[in-house]
């Protein structure tokens, strides 16, 4: 098996679609607001930034704003801590070194999911 496709739940679409592709640098290849949805590509996967309408049924409001445990692959985390810093990304502190080896930091989109930037060990 291999991963196709994320999910992230959002509010704001035009916000998200804007800071996915201008501050992540992902490229948009489906989707608008008419359909709810922005597909990005992601390496190897797709990440679908779909809508959750204010008015929808409480579990699906529940899916905006939280840890996703999704981590993006970069080759020096603290490079790009620096350059989404600068672009205004919001993290939650500095990049980490963890037990298994690799370092990651902790960000968040304008709906206040959390999404990781992570270099893996080179050892």
């Amino acid at each position: 098996m291999n991963l196709n496709t994320a999910r992230v739940f959002v509010r704001d679409l035009s916000e998200a679609r804007a800071f996915y592709a201008e501050s992540l640098g992902l490229t948009p290849v489906a989707g608008n607001a008419e359909f709810g949805y922005v597909v990005f590509e992601a390496g190897i996967a797709k990440l679908v930034v779909e809508t959750v309408a204010d008015d929808a049924p409480q579990e699906d409001q529940l899916l905006v704003g939280r840890f996703t445990g999704l981590s993006f692959s970069v080759a020096d985390v603290h490079e790009e801590h620096r350059e989404l810093l600068a672009l205004g990304v919001e993290f939650s502190g500095q990049p980490e070194k963890q037990s298994w080896g690799g370092v990651l930091a902790t960000l968040r989109d304008p709906a206040g999911n959390e999404l990781q930037i992570v270099q893996q060990s080179t050892a």
